[in-house]
């Protein structure tokens, strides 16, 4: 600062010069160190140089202290009195300038008492301005370079982007969150309005969680309470967000099934299969049946519920219960399903063939939800084990066998099955009977109106005798016929053994015969019958034979050309006649292939091979038999 000699002259050059000088003038220091004029007002200039010098070292402890020379002279050193007011003469160029202007006015001319308080009143305006305009202007500088620091910070942005994850039960989740420029914000990952973590210090106490690699966000052994939104956050003045939403895909579970996987349902009812499952996605629900077909002929059935109607022994099993969503491996479940019914009974044959002294073995097939007690019974005698007969039982296999067949033992005889929900009774017939007889000619004749048919049978017994039935199968042509009705019954004609030309002639002829009515008794009528009514020979077996398989061949005269017919036959022992064999289909030729002959065959071989056959050529026949004629007589 500029120091002028009026200066030195009125305010002591001492004191200017930053030495002590005793109060003894006008000027002096009042009580908080401002320089006072002799009429004890304060001093401008010292006033500015105070404040300038705190403003330009706000950091040293001397700028703040109060400038108090002469009081405090006493604690300080002359030394450090000079520094302080050298640090006081440094101020500004501008202080200097405001200063030294009315300080020089005041030099020019010594105003009155007056003059001299509007003159500091001006001193201390000027001084109070300036030092308000420092002031701003420094202000106005910390808030430039502030504010250019946040506009030169770059602000924090997202590289990740929002997205939806699935992971599988077990799975470890991983969620990014990449930011660019991230700075000092602070960067937090909630789960609704629960804190993870808060830049890298994890807040939540579950141990799963983590942060790798920066801010990436990490659950080991993913739950299903894992799924949600998770949010990762930037703490800036308007916070910044990106949604991660996880899907858990849990593998399917299987949480019921009908009566715990066990169910009884009696027979005839109805029957309700459910099966509920868990998991996500939601699972699918198939029912399969353990080693068998379901009950509507299908493998399996997609639903949570299978309903089966009308039940029977036949639809029980284990039925399988399979939830599949895709995640992981598949849940299984079964229902074993019992059927509570009364005893079912099949034969395995419903007709027992045998003759004297064989064995005979009835079988009766029981099948019960609970093992049903089996008796036996020959009409209405129980069977007892004895030596002849023997009961067994191998699981649903009930047998009865009798040992060397009496007469007696023929007959009908019941297999009885007996258990909680009733009983039920089949019937097996023990029978000397033949079989029914098989036809074993060929189809197609050789002749136009004959034609050769045979046939085998197997009997225990000898057959004495056959009947054998044959008729058109077509035709609506009505004609004269040899026959007799009687009781609307055709009689038939029996060979006896006799003349084999006139019996084969009273099968063929068509002459009148004699119909007894009830209405007129005996007339003499021609009859009219179709073609297609069925005609019967009965031909006795000669010799017996007593082979198992037995067999008979015929020669059928007067048959239409060119037609199909039908055959059945039956055949007798002693114990009675057989059932009627299936019906057998043959067509004649339209012409002759052979010179006409009669043949009567008879078989009789426990296999079939034995055979006895007589062909004889029509131009022989009469010889042949007036020969076996004469030669009867001889006896």
């Amino acid at each position: 600062m500029e120091i002028y000699d009026g200066d030195r002259q009125k305010y002591g050059a001492s004191v200017l010069d930053g030495e002590e000088e005793p109060s003894n003038g006008r000027s002096q220091l009042n009580g908080d160190g401002r320089l006072l004029g002799g009429d004890g007002s304060d001093n401008a200039v010292g006033a500015v140089v105070r404040l300038t010098s705190q403003s330009q070292d706000d950091n040293e402890a001397a700028a703040s202290a109060p400038l108090n020379h002469f009081d405090n002279s006493s604690n300080l050193s002359a030394p450090s009195l000079r520094r302080r007011r050298s640090r006081q003469q440094a101020s500004t160029v501008i202080v200097s300038t405001a200063t030294s202007i009315p300080t020089a006015c005041y030099r020019s001319r010594r105003p009155t008492r007056t003059a001299g308080r509007k003159v500091r009143f001006h001193l201390q305006l000027v001084t109070v301005i300036v030092a308000v305009l420092l002031t701003q202007l420094t202000v106005n500088i910390s808030i430039g370079e502030a504010a250019s620091q946040i506009l030169n910070k770059a602000e924090p942005l997202f590289i990740t982007r929002s997205e939806a994850f699935k992971f599988a039960v077990g799975d470890t989740i991983t969620l990014p969150c990449e930011v660019s420029s991230p700075g000092s914000y602070v960067l937090a990952w909630k789960r609704g309005i629960a804190i993870l973590t808060a830049g890298t210090v994890k807040v939540t106490p579950d141990p799963r969680v983590r942060l790798v690699n920066g801010y990436t966000l990490q659950i080991l052994d993913a739950a299903a309470q894992d799924a949600g939104d998770y949010i990762c956050q930037i703490a800036t003045m308007n916070p910044r967000e990106i949604t991660h939403h996880v899907e858990i895909l849990v593998p399917p579970k299987i949480t019921h099934v009908t009566s715990g996987g066990h169910l009884q349902v009696r027979k005839g009812s109805p029957v309700r299969l459910e099966c509920s499952a868990t998991g996500n996605p939601m699972p699918n629900i198939t029912w399969t049946r353990k080693n068998n077909l379901l009950p509507n002929g299908e493998e399996q059935f997609t639903s949570s519920v299978y309903v089966i109607e009308n039940m029977d022994r036949h639809k029980g099993g284990t039925y399988i219960c399979t939830a599949n969503n895709g995640v992981g491996q598949v849940a299984t479940s079964q229902i074993i399903l019992h059927v509570l019914y009364p005893p079912e009974i099949s034969v395995e044959n419903p007709i027992v063939y045998s003759g004297e002294g064989q064995e005979a073995m009835l079988v009766c097939i029981v099948h019960g939800e609970s093992q049903p007690e089996v008796l036996w019974h020959k009409d209405t005698m129980q069977i007892d084990q004895t030596e002849r007969h023997v009961i067994e039982s191998r699981g649903a296999r009930h047998t009865l066998i009798i040992r060397k067949v009496h007469p007696q033992d023929f007959g009908n005889y019941s297999c009885i099955a007996d258990n909680q929900l009733g009983k039920t009774r089949k019937t097996v017939t023990l029978t000397g009977k033949p079989k029914a007889a098989v036809f074993r000619s060929m189809p197609n004749s050789q002749w136009k109106d004959r034609y050769n048919i045979s046939w085998i049978v197997d009997s225990h017994s000898p057959i004495e005798e056959y009947k054998l039935y044959y008729r058109l199968v077509d035709g609506d042509l009505l004609q004269n016929h040899d026959g007799v009705y009687m009781d609307n019954r055709k009689t038939h004609h029996t060979y006896m053994g006799g003349n084999m030309l006139e019996y084969d002639r009273k099968i063929t002829s068509f002459d009148a015969y004699s119909y007894n009515n009830a209405y007129g008794g005996g007339h003499n009528l021609h009859h009219k019958w179709s073609k297609t009514d069925w005609r019967d020979v009965v031909l006795p077996a000669f010799p017996y034979s007593h082979h198992y398989t037995q067999g008979m061949s015929y020669l059928l005269r007067g048959l239409e050309p060119d037609q199909q017919y039908e055959a059945r036959v039956q055949s007798r022992n002693r114990y009675g006649w057989s059932d009627f064999s299936e019906s057998f289909l043959f067509t004649t030729s339209n012409t002759d292939t052979e010179i006409r002959d009669l043949s009567v065959t008879h078989r009789g071989s426990s296999s079939g091979s034995s055979i006895y056959s007589h062909r004889i050529p029509s131009a022989c026949l009469a010889l042949v038999l007036v020969a076996a004629g004469l030669f009867r007589l001889s006896f």
